[in-house]
C-alpha cells in the first residue's frame, strides 16, 4: 500500500506491505512516520468533522475529540446527521458523548450559522 504521511509538513510518501506476518513501512524519515504506517495499515482512525443542526435550524461545526475507526466514519456521520443541539450551543458544548461507543465525543468547534444567513 502506498499513501502519504499527515503527520508533519515533510509528507513522506510511504510504502507499506506486511513480510512475513510485520508491517514493514519503507520512505519514513522520522519516528511518527513509521508509527504512522503501521497504524494507517493495521487500523487506520479518521477525526471526523462536519456540522450539526440547531434547535434553531442553523447548523454548528463539530469533530470527534478523538479519531475514530476509519470503517465506522459513515456510521458516525448518520448519527451526527440525526442530532440537533441548541442554538446557543457555545465552543466545547458536546453534542453527544462516547458516539456509538467509539470512545470519542462530538464537541461543538465553531459559532453557529443562522438558518437565514444568505
Amino acid at each position: 500500500m502506498n499513501t502519504i504521511c499527515i503527520n508533519c509538513p515533510m509528507g513522506c510518501p510511504l510504502d507499506i506491505t506486511e513480510e512475513d506476518g510485520k508491517v514493514v513501512v519503507r520512505g519514513y524519515t522520522c519516528k511518527r512516520g513509521l508509527e504512522y504506517g503501521v497504524s494507517e495499515y493495521t487500523a487506520p482512525v479518521r477525526t471526523v468533522t462536519t456540522l450539526v443542526r440547531t434547535s434553531e435550524g442553523g447548523v454548528l461545526p463539530v469533530k470527534t475529540s478523538s479519531p475514530v475507526p476509519k470503517g465506522r466514519m459513515f456510521d458516525v456521520l448518520d448519527r451526527i446527521r440525526a442530532l440537533v443541539v441548541p442554538a446557543s450551543a457555545d465552543i466545547g458544548y458536546v453534542a453527544e458523548h462516547d458516539i456509538l461507543g467509539l470512545g470519542a465525543d462530538i464537541v461543538v468547534t465553531g459559532r453557529g450559522v443562522p438558518h437565514d444567513a444568505k
